[in-house]
């Protein structure tokens, strides 16, 4: 296992760990969601998965987050995700380890980082799983106003602001700006979804009410390609029970072995 430090198109540094494998099989790039880290039980999931299969495995703390990178949570944004993903991947092209075409892997945020840059540069990806994915802002917007309620959302856009407790970190406290959303509402992944033509692996927990399986089935149906869609019954927006996990690794693992 190596860890790095590198530096992002904003002079933020970027905490990037990598676990070769001996004559790897491929490379898999593993993006965070919103507000997470590299070590979250779901995305060191993803990363066994595919370290037990051969593959060379690149997970980073994308800034603006609580973990090893710099930035503020305020300064959070799908663009700001989506450019480190490109640094990451600029640097990583330096490397003597690195692969294309590559696997890219995203937990919400993290999951339509993985799309807009699948979108950009088809020809370097070979496969992707955005799982819990954000789908666009507008889907995402409606989901908050179900969840939260419409006068909730009303007081984050007329404020600027939405606070809440982080799940991975209790005790911690977020806050969200309006503008967070307005950067949000720019995106739609499914205006271009039928350019998707390689393996995609959708998951989404039974019960997540930020990417619910209403959304993933939009993406899902529009989707060209080799295609799957699970869902974790139990499940909430991230997985954190083992059992969860357990069958998301095994899902992950027969899936790798078909692209």
């Amino acid at each position: 296992m190596i860890k790095k430090i590198i530096k992002n198109s904003y002079d933020l540094n970027i905490s990037v760990l990598i676990e070769k494998a001996d004559q790897a099989k491929g490379l898999a790039i593993i993006l965070h969601g919103l507000g997470g880290f590299k070590e979250q039980g779901h995305i060191a999931t993803f990363a066994e998965a595919f370290k037990e299969s051969g593959y060379t495995v690149l997970r980073f703390d994308a800034t603006n987050s609580f973990n090893e990178s710099e930035g503020q949570f305020e300064e959070a944004s799908v663009t700001k995700h989506y450019q480190d993903l490109e640094d990451v991947i600029a640097w990583a092209k330096k490397q003597d380890w690195y692969i294309e075409p590559f696997v890219l892997v995203g937990h919400s945020l993290g999951g339509i980082a993985i799309l807009l840059y699948t979108l950009n540069f088809p020809e370097q990806v070979k496969a992707v799983a955005p799982i819990s994915t954000v789908v666009s802002g507008k889907l995402r917007l409606e989901a908050y106003k179900m969840f939260l309620g419409e006068e909730h959302v009303k007081a984050w856009q007329k404020t600027g602001w939405y606070e809440y407790e982080s799940f991975s970190k209790p005790g911690l406290i977020k806050r969200l700006p309006w503008s967070h959303m307005e950067d949000n509402l720019k995106y739609d992944i499914l205006t271009k979804a039928d350019e998707l033509k390689l393996p995609v692996l959708l998951i989404v927990g039974e019960h997540d009410t930020s990417t619910p399986f209403t959304h993933q089935q939009m993406l899902y149906e529009k989707l060209p390609g080799p295609k799957a869609l699970y869902i974790i019954k139990g499940a909430a927006h991230t997985f954190y029970d083992q059992e969860y996990l357990a069958e998301i690794k095994q899902i992950f693992k027969n899936w790798i072995k078909k692209i």
